[in-house]
């Protein structure tokens, strides 16, 4: 058992310094750590949401009891 888990420590440890190789000479981009913000559509803005939801519970132009 201790045998195994040392093979495979040592598999490990092997991989991981091969990849920081791999980085440092440029064949592999580094790891994007941060994403650029994506744009959103109208159907994605909370606000656009909310805004439409409350044109279509309280128009604009309401008929007003009064001028008819």
């Amino acid at each position: 058992m201790l045998k195994f888990l040392l093979v495979v420590i040592l598999i490990s440890v092997m991989v991981y310094l091969t990849v920081r190789v791999i980085q440092r000479r440029g064949i592999l981009p580094p790891p994007n750590r941060s994403t650029p913000p994506r744009p959103l559509g109208p159907e994605d803005d909370p606000d656009f949401l909310r805004d439409l939801n409350r044109k279509r519970k309280h128009p604009e132009h309401p008929e007003d009891p009064e001028t008819t």
